[in-house]
């Protein structure tokens, strides 16, 4: 379970040094969720109506508020945080993975190298979910037009469990790509290649982690909806700031597990700080 589970720890042993990357991310990424429509589409779900507008779908499932000039200026700085601290997070970890070192000195260079991947994985994974966005609410809202609202309550979970796992399974495929690329220096496509064949082996258990994130966060959103919206963004912010983390840290940890690489951050017990 060390795939799955194993990033946790990580994060919780580090977690002073970790936070700095995530805060501002987390903010954002939070901002940019449409409260009032979440509000609207989840709360009359659980009040016994499922059925909604494709547009408060959509807006309930994305990630890219159009509600208001502040609601997308939020997105795009959504986008631009979690590049630039994705980007540096990465290096971060990279070193103290590869040296044991918990420091920021030397990893300029491997930030600005990780940059071009970083802003390409960003934006493929942006593009992939809000896709699965449009057709998941196009989907949900064909399925509101049966008249049996109990029919449209079975349907809506079955197509959000089906959609869920091809969400998971697509996030899979770059998921290595990234540490790839910081570590062997391979072009795109070998890298690819390359991340590919190691995260075959373990996609069954990163599916599972990866449905594990997902479950909790809608679970802990949903559930915030019912709740004042300061609330909502802060525990929002809170749960984003531990993906965010985690997402990062299981990619580098995975990958060195999968290419069979020492990590001197288990070995070394004096730390550089």
């Amino acid at each position: 379970m060390r795939t799955v589970f194993g990033s946790w720890k990580y994060v919780v042993k580090n977690i002073w040094f970790l936070l700095p990357f995530a805060v501002v991310p987390a903010v954002f990424m939070a901002l940019s969720l449409d409260y009032q429509c979440l509000t609207a589409v989840w709360g009359n779900f659980f009040a016994g109506d499922p059925r909604a507008g494709f547009l408060d779908l959509f807006h309930a499932w994305s990630f890219l508020r159009v509600d208001s000039v502040l609601g997308l200026v939020y997105s795009i700085l959504a986008v631009l945080a979690v590049i630039f601290f994705m980007a540096l997070l990465l290096a971060f970890i990279e070193k103290h993975m590869r040296l044991g070192k918990r420091t920021l000195s030397g990893i300029r260079q491997q930030f600005l190298s990780n940059l071009p991947s970083v802003i390409f994985a960003v934006f493929a994974y942006l593009i992939i979910y809000e896709t699965w966005a449009v057709v998941l609410s196009a989907v949900m809202f064909a399925v509101s037009e049966i008249s049996a609202t109990a029919t449209v309550y079975v349907l809506d979970v079955i197509f959000i469990l089906v959609f869920a796992f091809v969400l998971v399974f697509l996030a899979t495929v770059l998921y290595l790509w990234l540490p790839c690329r910081q570590m062997t220096g391979f072009g795109v496509f070998e890298a690819f290649l390359y991340s590919y064949r190691l995260m075959v082996g373990v996609r069954a258990k990163l599916c599972l982690s990866f449905a594990i994130s997902l479950a909790v966060l809608f679970v802990v959103l949903c559930g915030c909806t019912f709740l004042p919206s300061a609330v909502f963004y802060i525990v929002g912010a809170v749960a984003f700031l531990l993906l965010f983390l985690n997402f990062c840290v299981r990619m580098e940890a995975v990958y060195f597990e999968t290419d069979k690489l020492d990590r001197e951050d288990l070995h070394r017990h004096q730390w550089e700080v």
